[in-house]
């Protein structure tokens, strides 16, 4: 069922629309206020799919309530009724993000194509919500050792702010956990988070990966191109690996933070770009810088903050965690129930050298899963965990 609110000070007004909602749908349950003051405590108090409000009425007019609720309630699709003189303000609603505006009398198929098109709008900000959960529950970090609490704090301190972060770490620890979660507390997790592999890019390319490039620009250039840098605009880019990037394309990033200006690859025209951007790396850049493989500035200029993730061998205490989180997570995907540890299982595969870290005890947890008993016995790890 959808609930709707029609806000309207002409008790007439409130009727028509009442009695043509309710006539068109059995699913719309529709709900009234005589003014703003009385509409905003509804919304308050109810949640509504979509909202109908005049514009010119007493005690709290419609530009006063629709900024109300966007501050309370942004994601209600609100359509503004405008009078004849009112069309101004039913445009500048629009701009302070009303869905849209219908003109007194409504149109009757004007205002069923508008409640619908709204609800419509409605129910995909819902899927998306869904669907952002289940790709946050992917990136969920696991673990309550120190190392990951501190970590966790950074980022709550750290997502809020445009700050450049450099992660670094043993492959395998997480970092690209790190990095959705980053972006996902931040005001720009509504846009889009562009992932690059610069060590599974080729050097020849990694320029027009991040930068586009113009047809024509080389021999498989058979069409303009946008890049990384371009798809991440609002967003943020996260750029894995970093310390194989080449010194060429090093250069081009590095301009692209100073000036938020890129290049396509044969092309003389800048175009701007609001990106933040997140690294990470396995290696040690102050080395790299010693070698003549990295630069310096670039460092720098990444390197805001700094988040060191922790091998596997360092956060020990998760890993009774961690194996229950792969276990639930993989019986999901196999459709079968969770199998259990026991104790002596558990203590043994907290004392394995994990080299591999977090990525290892995810594909052991795996194998002991297909070939173990229902409870994994410390047997179990013996013959199918050993190294």
């Amino acid at each position: 069922m959808s609930r709707i609110l029609i806000i309207e000070d002409e008790a007439s007004i409130r009727r028509v629309l009442t009695k043509i909602l309710s006539e068109e749908s059995d699913t719309y349950l529709v709900d009234e206020a005589e003014d703003g003051v009385q509409g905003l405590e509804k919304i308050k108090n109810t949640d509504y799919d979509l909202v109908l409000c005049d514009i010119k009425m007493p005690k709290m007019d419609g530009v006063e309530l629709l900024e109300a609720v966007k501050k309370i309630k942004p994601e209600i699709p609100m359509v503004m009724i405008s009078g004849h003189g009112d069309m101004e303000t039913a445009i500048q609603t629009m701009r302070l993000g009303a869905f849209d505006y219908i003109s007194k009398p409504p149109d009757l198929n004007r205002l069923l194509n508008t409640v619908r098109n709204a609800l419509d709008k409605k129910q995909l900000v819902v899927e998306n919500k869904i669907l952002k959960k289940k790709v946050s529950k992917n990136y969920e970090i696991i673990g309550n050792s120190e190392p990951i609490i501190a970590i966790k704090q950074m980022i709550e301190k750290v997502a809020q702010t445009d700050a450049r972060v450099l992660i670094t770490g043993p492959n395998g620890t997480g970092k690209e956990l790190v990095a959705h979660q980053l972006h996902e507390k931040s005001e720009r997790a509504d846009f889009s988070l562009i992932e690059v592999n610069c060590a599974a890019i080729p050097s020849e390319l990694i320029e027009s990966e991040l930068f586009g490039h113009v047809k024509g620009a080389f021999t498989s250039a058979v069409k303009d191109r946008a890049g990384k840098f371009e798809a991440a605009d609002g967003g943020t880019i996260f750029l894995d690996e970093i310390g194989d990037m080449s010194l060429a394309a090093q250069a081009k990033v590095l301009r692209a933070l100073q000036e938020n200006l890129v290049q396509r690859v044969g092309a003389d025209k800048d175009i701007k770009v609001n990106v933040r951007v997140i690294a990470a790396t396995n290696k040690d850049l102050k080395k790299e810088i010693e070698e003549g493989r990295f630069r310096e500035d670039l460092y720098h200029r990444l390197a805001v903050i700094f988040i060191k993730v922790p091998s596997l061998n360092e956060r020990r205490d998760d890993i009774p965690l961690l194996l229950e989180h792969f276990a639930s997570k993989i019986a999901e995907e196999q459709g079968n129930t969770p199998k259990t540890f026991s104790k002596e299982a558990v203590k043994l595969l907290q004392v394995y050298d994990w080299t591999g870290n977090i990525r290892e005890l995810r594909n052991v947890v795996e194998r002991l899963i297909i070939l173990g008993g229902n409870e994994i016995s410390e047997q179990d790890v013996k013959l199918f965990a050993s190294k």
